[in-house]
């Protein structure tokens, strides 16, 4: 696993397309007052060992060099020793509403991007708990198993999106089947799933499965987002609203948030629904219920020692910029035998 020390330095890799900027301004530059100094014929009489590829090489390598400076001073860090820790902690798994319906924008900024922000904040007031991600529309598919690695929780996260899954629906009774099978039976840890959704349920056996989960000792907690008035389904061409989605009347589809699926769903399972409005509200309504689980101990692997390797970085970037400062914008024998960009004719 590798971790980034100093994030901020990645601002200094900016310094390359402002290089790259510079070389070809300056290369217009030079090219219109040449042109006003003499013709080309004469030019390259006056000047036959100039090389325009000598010049892109060494604004090649010079960024090259930067690039591997800048990463240097992140500090790249690959963890080098992996151990096993005890921790306490529930078993939690996040299933996530990814359907067309989640683009809704009645609740800023959509229905999917306020799951997003809600699961992330709930993930950030955690502990030692064990999460995994469930995406699911008119299927339900694996996103993370079960892990401790919050980081990697927040980079699948953020990837989800409504193309992911190219069936569509909303069945969250193939998210609760699903759910199942990610809770480890040897460790009788505690189970929590969440379910993030407008509640639009197109399955049947909702209800009768979250029952059944209850009896493996699963609690589903439901969180509602979007509005009970509902809201049209946008259509977007490179970020901007073309149309709606309509029906195969022609008419517009409404669609609303479903509070009473969702209330029976969470009911069948000793759960609670939570509307999630209010980020802050839902983060502070699920610590509570979680706080008042009793917590299982279990193993889990981490690394605990990590080793610098900015040295490498910082080597790779002394090395080009020494490469620059020997290359000459001149033509070598080579070069001209190569004949690149036809610069001989």
């Amino acid at each position: 696993m590798m971790q980034l020390e100093e994030k901020i330095w990645f601002w200094a890799l900016g310094v390359i397309p402002a290089i790259v900027l510079c070389f070809f301004v300056l290369q217009i530059w030079k090219h219109k007052t040449q042109q006003k100094f003499a013709d080309k014929k004469l030019l390259k009489r006056l000047s036959p060992n100039r090389s325009l590829f000598k010049s892109i090489l060494k604004i090649a390598v010079l960024s090259l060099g930067f690039a591997c400076l800048a990463l240097a001073l992140v500090n790249p860090k690959i963890g080098s020793k992996l151990e096993t820790v005890k921790r306490e902690g529930v078993d939690i798994v996040f299933a996530i509403d990814v359907s067309k319906s989640m683009l809704a924008e009645d609740i800023a900024p959509n229905r999917l991007e306020k799951s997003k922000q809600l699961v992330t904040q709930i993930i950030n007031n955690l502990a030692s708990d064990r999460i995994g991600i469930i995406a699911y529309a008119g299927k339900a598919f694996p996103q993370l198993p079960i892990t401790t690695d919050y980081a990697a929780a927040k980079m699948f996260l953020n990837s989800m999106n409504t193309d992911m899954l190219s069936s569509q629906g909303t069945a969250i009774d193939e998210a609760i089947k699903l759910s199942k099978t990610y809770f480890d039976n040897e460790q009788q840890t505690n189970r929590v799933l969440i379910i993030i959704s407008d509640g639009e349920d197109h399955g049947e056996d909702a209800v009768s499965l979250a029952e059944e989960a209850l009896k493996e000792g699963i609690r589903i907690f439901t969180i509602g987002v979007g509005d009970v008035k509902g809201g049209p389904i946008p259509i977007k061409r490179n970020g901007v609203i073309s149309n709606y989605k309509k029906d195969r009347q022609g008419e517009t589809v409404i669609t609303r948030l479903d509070e009473t699926t969702l209330k029976n769903i969470a009911a069948g399972a000793n759960g609670v629904y939570i509307n999630g409005q209010n980020t802050d509200a839902v983060v502070e309504r699920i610590r509570e219920l979680l706080n008042k689980m009793d917590k299982t101990e279990f193993e889990a692997k981490q690394f605990a020692e990590y080793q610098d390797q900015f040295q490498w970085f910082l080597g790779f970037g002394i090395f080009f910029l020494l490469l620059d400062i020997f290359l000459l914008e001149r033509k070598t024998e080579w070069l001209k035998k190569l004949n690149l960009f036809n610069e001989n004719l």
